[in-house]
């Protein structure tokens, strides 16, 4: 069976691989095809697409949206949009806004937690010069505090963001349509997560949040993810079936920054996307 991952991350947000070596990587891991969907950037879709051509591996452009929706923040994998639509340029101007926003004072946040930082070694972190949270997280990462990234953003990033007023983002109600507009599908990542639906109640929760944001545009949601639980998996067929929703999925792949995932299988091979589910896509995306 030919397989894909369609929910991958460089070093340009928060993963340990260039945009080019994620190519080759996915060629490795004997992959047809991949998304980049770093974290609220788009910086290095040309990198890796002109990278997986090179390599034989189909590539379509992407990024994981980070949305506010009634009270959750949740993720959303956008793939397949103009990145030249002038409503989702506009968009992505107030998504990097907030990104970018009060590097300085992060940093001296994270400053005063008594680690060794300052805006100049930050700035050696950078990819093409972009100067955000993900710059400061890779600077952290060099420090060797830990052996995963997601203890820095709990212990440090998260709360200076919390203590500033910052831990807002767009909402769902605003972009879905955007992508659509720009011509793109979107597809609700990992649901059984805090950031994701994972803090309501029950499953009927759950169903109606699905309800309301595919009312607002949502198209699909992750038929497969690594730490699904045999219910969640369930429970997430059930309801692409029963909504008619496009069926998506991945490893979230990090490379070191998330030990014990790899690009294409998950968890000790726990999964395989099937190559139908790029098809569907594409076909989905008129291409």
């Amino acid at each position: 069976m030919k397989k894909i991952d369609l929910h991958v991350h460089s070093l340009v947000s928060d993963g340990s691989f260039t945009p080019g070596e994620l190519a080759v990587h996915a060629k490795e891991q004997g992959l047809a095809a991949f998304a980049l969907t770093d974290h609220d950037v788009i910086a290095g879709s040309d990198e890796a697409a002109a990278a997986a051509e090179k390599a034989g591996v189909e590539f379509i452009n992407g990024m994981e949206l980070t949305a506010d929706f009634q009270g959750l923040k949740i993720h959303v994998v956008c793939l397949g949009f103009d990145v030249q639509n002038p409503a989702f340029q506009a968009m992505y101007k107030k998504i990097r806004a907030i990104k970018e926003g009060r590097i300085e004072d992060i940093i001296e946040f994270v400053r005063r937690k008594g680690l060794d930082i300052s805006l100049e070694k930050v700035q050696e972190f950078t990819y093409k010069g972009l100067l955000d949270r993900y710059a400061v997280m890779r600077y952290l990462v060099s420090l060797h505090l830990y052996d995963r990234a997601q203890p820095l953003w709990d212990n440090y990033l998260d709360p200076a963001v919390v203590e500033m007023g910052l831990n807002f983002n767009i909402t769902a109600e605003e972009a879905l349509p955007i992508i659509h507009e720009a011509g793109g599908i979107t597809s609700l990542a990992h649901f059984h997560k805090n950031i994701g639906l994972g803090s309501l109640d029950n499953r009927q929760q759950q169903e109606q949040a699905i309800v309301e944001l595919h009312r607002l545009g949502l198209d699909g949601m992750e038929r497969f993810y690594p730490n699904y639980s045999a219910e969640d998996e369930e429970f997430a067929a059930q309801m692409i079936q029963k909504y008619d929703l496009l069926p998506t999925g991945g490893t979230d792949f990090h490379g070191t920054n998330r030990p014990g995932i790899e690009m294409g299988t998950g968890m000790n091979g726990n999964i395989a996307v099937p190559y139908d589910f790029f098809r569907g896509v594409k076909e989905r995306l008129g291409k």
